[in-house]
């Protein structure tokens, strides 16, 4: 990667790393070495595109989150989201899954029955916000959305889904706590979008197509960080394209990440870490097995 000359838009390019987790790939483009964050998001997977084949299905077992609110956005295929607090949801492509895990909650995402029966393309993105330091500890809370909640903004080759916060002066239902956007992008080929400069952190995660900004050519699986006070023009080359873009005002101070746990204290970690293993948590899950992930040894 050529270095980014300082007048650029673009602040930082990050190449995701890829893991397999069972029947199919995820690119985890935060937190990376070069990015930590983007506003209040501090974590960003690309889960597949993969096909899952009869017989075959996601199976995320129980687990645990403290600190955040885990974000779910399909673009293909279907999960059926179960939490401690009794939530049973399916999630299908354009609606959001807000899970608020505030002081600690536990959930798992698997495929139903109906979907195993058949091959199924499984292609999305689950992001996680981190609480402002004040609500770290709120009660736990689950909230689904349809796509009545987010608005649509669109015209000259450009189509954007508002699905979070507010960007091009629009605004969604979906409630959060703290500043951001996350918009759902798709553009026509050769057909452009002035992203603004109204928020200080901005990104863009491109799923499909090619996007050009200030000349270069960036492929599907790049987070683009831009610089703040700039506005970026994101151009579709050589065929449509789709991205998500996504950002707020900074973390209202640094953000410590382990497994699956967020806090601005080191010390609320380790406690959340004892809690998993010494079963503190809810570990039931109405609905699901009683198994559950085990605390890892390193992570």
């Amino acid at each position: 990667m050529s270095e980014l000359s300082p007048e650029s838009a673009l602040e930082t390019i990050v190449v995701p790393r890829a893991s397999d987790i069972g029947n199919f790939e995820v690119r985890r483009a935060l937190p990376s070495m070069q990015k930590r964050s983007v506003g209040p998001f501090v974590f960003l997977d690309e889960m597949g595109p993969a096909v899952l084949p009869a017989g075959k299905g996601m199976d995320v077992r129980p687990h645990p989150h403290i600190g955040l609110a885990t974000v779910t956005y399909l673009y293909d295929g279907s999960i059926m989201h179960r939490d401690g607090l009794g939530s049973i949801q399916l999630i299908e492509p354009g609606e959001i899954n807000w899970m608020t895990a505030g002081r600690g909650i536990v959930h798992s995402e698997r495929s139903t029955p109906e979907a195993r029966r058949i091959d199924q393309r499984l292609f999305g993105l689950q992001m996680w916000v981190a609480l402002p330091r004040d609500k770290e500890e709120m009660d736990p809370a689950f909230d689904h959305y349809g796509l009545d909640a987010q608005p649509v903004v669109e015209g000259e080759g450009a189509w954007v889904r508002v699905v979070a916060g507010s960007i091009f002066g629009r605004t969604s239902a979906v409630r959060t706590q703290s500043p951001l956007f996350y918009g759902d992008v798709k553009l026509q080929a050769g057909a452009s979008l002035d992203l603004p400069a109204e928020h200080i952190e901005r990104a863009a995660y491109l799923v499909e197509g090619t996007l050009r900004v200030e000349g270069q050519n960036h492929e599907s699986g790049r987070l683009l960080a831009f610089a703040p006070g700039r506005p970026v023009t994101l151009t579709a080359a050589g065929g449509p394209a789709r991205f998500a873009v996504l950002g707020g005002e900074p973390l209202d101070g640094p953000r410590f990440v382990w497994w699956n746990f967020v806090s601005s204290r080191k010390e609320r970690i380790e406690q959340a870490k004892a809690d998993w293993q010494r079963s503190r948590f809810d570990q039931v899950v109405p609905g699901d097995t009683d198994e559950f992930i085990p605390l890892p040894e390193k992570h």
